[in-house]
């Protein structure tokens, strides 16, 4: 039993202690803050694809072949010195549209809380309301969040996918870098052996050839060489019709796909559903969706068997939890596009197992190396993201604006 003074300590600090949760609990954010943010820098770089490459919207005359990627970087400063950064990106043009964004509206950064994401996110956005939620400004705001996200999980000392709450330590990983349209068969070949050597788990290959009698003897040119069983997807990049779809979806359906992904226009959410009800093999979409609700309208439409937001085009990490949340419900299984130092770690705190995408092209953008073996992308133990931005992606900047407090 305690003695009167033990329990009249304890009722005591039990008082201190509700009283100072109910303060804190009525207190304004800026009341609130624990450590503000000091600076906000965002950069404009350009990376150099080593070759132009193209796929099938390059051969339909509707793009020119990709040379170089825009790199939006933000890096955010508190002012006890936690540092976080993240990256937007565009492909072809869009790049300074992003970076002029980010710049007019970095300064609504200043001086807040960095861990109240959310409230900070809907904050950028009505800071540009008038240019809408999605497109370049959203791109451009997707760059703050994913640094906040990464400080926040620095803050904590972990892993972002621990922050979230991993389901897995690593994930499927495939290539999609080694088979672009503009490349001939033999060199594709070569491209898949070196990746399943390398211990990458899955190869997808361009599809879309205006013949698609091409496309189907160079699936099955890779069929044939990739060991037995191995994970094989296509991608069409929404150069097919209708019909075009479900005619040469059937003749891949002897290919044991992964998925086809892109097969049609990225907004026929209708077109999608009807194509994924006729076919066997899986349907993947939604990268060059740019928001929250777009994604949605895939989900209500049963659209997709693997969804595949973007968070640097949806706005950031905080639409994508939204995404994911819902498409988790409804047991659709995630292959986020692109961008994969910071959709490991999303694809490791999702319920069912994923897939992530591998591009050695954004290797030079980091100090810091990812661990591919076995088929899977292992979550780094660094706390955050677990990257910084290298020599050479300052040498590559052409852009920076810095907002102090």
């Amino acid at each position: 039993m305690p003695t009167d003074q033990e329990f009249l300590q304890r009722t005591h600090a039990t008082e201190t202690s509700e009283r100072s949760e109910r303060h804190l609990a009525g207190l304004r954010p800026a009341e609130a803050t624990l450590d503000a943010i000091e600076t906000v820098t965002v950069s404009l770089a350009y990376l150099p694809l080593e070759r132009p490459i193209s796929d099938a919207k390059v051969l339909t005359g509707r793009q020119k072949p990709l040379t170089e990627i825009a790199f939006l970087l933000a890096e955010i400063t508190t002012e006890s010195g936690l540092h976080g950064v993240g990256y937007s990106y565009s492909k072809r043009a869009g790049g300074p549209a992003q970076y002029a964004h980010a710049v007019e509206v970095a300064d609504e950064l200043l001086g807040e809380d960095p861990s109240d994401i959310q409230r900070l996110w809907t904050k950028l956005v009505w800071a540009g309301a008038s240019v809408g939620r999605s497109g370049a400004s959203t791109q451009a705001i997707a760059a703050f969040d994913i640094a906040l996200w990464d400080l926040k999980a620095k803050r904590a000392g972990l892993p972002l996918a621990k922050l979230l709450g991993a389901h897995r330590d690593s994930v499927q990983v495939y290539n999609t870098s080694g088979g672009y349209l503009s490349m001939p068969i033999d060199q594709v070949l070569e491209n898949a052996n070196a990746s399943v050597e390398r211990g990458i788990g899955g190869i997808k290959i361009k599809v879309g050839q205006p013949d698609s009698a091409i496309d189907l003897r160079r699936v099955e040119a890779v069929r044939t060489a990739l060991p037995a069983n191995f994970p094989l997807a296509v991608d069409a990049n929404q150069q097919w019709d209708r019909p075009t779809a479900a005619r040469v979806g059937r003749a891949l359906e002897s290919f044991d796909l992964t998925w086809i992904e892109e097969p049609l226009d990225a907004y026929d959410a209708e077109g999608h559903a009807a194509l994924a009800a006729q076919l066997d093999t899986p349907i993947a979409t939604g990268e060059m969706l740019t928001s929250t609700a777009e994604h949605l309208d895939l989900i209500n439409h049963r659209s997709v068997d693997f969804i595949q937001p973007d968070a640097p085009r949806v706005g950031g990490i905080t639409p994508f939890l939204q995404i994911t949340a819902i498409a988790a419900q409804h047991h659709i299984k995630l292959a986020p596009h692109f961008a994969m130092e910071i959709h490991l770690h999303l694809a490791a705190a999702y319920e069912h197992e994923p897939w992530v995408e591998h591009f050695e092209w954004l290797e030079p953008l980091f100090n810091e190396r990812l661990d591919i073996r076995d088929g899977r992308m292992y979550v780094p133990a660094r706390a955050g993201l677990g990257f910084s931005f290298s020599d050479q992606a300052r040498a590559w900047t052409t852009e920076t604006h810095t907002a102090k407090r």
